[in-house]
């Protein structure tokens, strides 16, 4: 995902038992709303991160690209990309600064990404303009995610805001946002996210 230096966790190979119960919702919600989609072609990621989302795409034989803007999160997706078997065309770069032409796919990711942005009405312009056909992107659903934070006593000085999140929203207003610029068609809330799949409007 794209976030800042020193805030990096790798949710998708936590050891913690609770942690992974989470993350296998958010992955079954994930594959569920890309199994609603009629046959995309490409995919492409925004802040992949460690490359996990991506692979799965490509596993489905989706042609995958995805962009982050940390340079150990690209090598670290190599690694693993390479360890799947798998092709996912990888790159270092900020959503703000994307080849529109170069990028452009059927479906475009960005998952866990928007709230550690500043200008989220500068980063869906650039989604809307990357999305062919559809969008799926999720953030961190408060209050809960913080009340679940301060429940393990993580971020405690920070009311369990986790380092790096510059915006906060419940499902409703998230979903507000997204419909500013896009037709939500789907909307899932594993615990503790909002994930919604989207049609941009034209």
């Amino acid at each position: 995902m794209q976030q800042p230096a020193g805030n990096y966790y790798d949710k998708y190979h936590t050891r913690n038992p609770l942690a992974r119960v989470l993350m296998n919702g958010f992955l079954k919600s994930f594959d569920s709303l890309v199994d609603r989609i009629d046959n995309p072609g490409s995919a492409f990621e925004v802040g992949c991160g460690e490359g996990e989302l991506s692979i799965r795409l490509a596993r489905r034989g989706i042609r995958a690209s995805g962009v982050d803007i940390a340079p150990e999160a690209i090598a670290e997706a190599r690694k693993r990309v390479l360890s799947a078997g798998v092709h996912v065309n990888l790159a270092t770069g900020s959503i703000y600064e994307l080849d529109v032409e170069l990028n452009r796919a059927d479906l475009v990711v960005c998952c866990e990404v928007l709230e550690h942005l500043e200008d989220t009405g500068a980063a869906l312009d650039a989604l809307h303009a990357l999305c062919g056909r559809w969008l799926i992107t999720s953030v961190p659903r408060e209050p809960i995610w913080r009340v679940l934070n301060l429940a393990r006593g993580k971020y405690v000085s920070e009311l369990g805001n986790t380092p790096g999140h510059v915006r906060h929203w419940s499902s409703d207003k998230f979903l507000a946002l997204l419909k500013t610029r896009f037709r939500v068609v789907e909307c899932r809330t594993p615990l503790p996210w909002t994930m919604a799949l989207c049609e941009p409007l034209r």
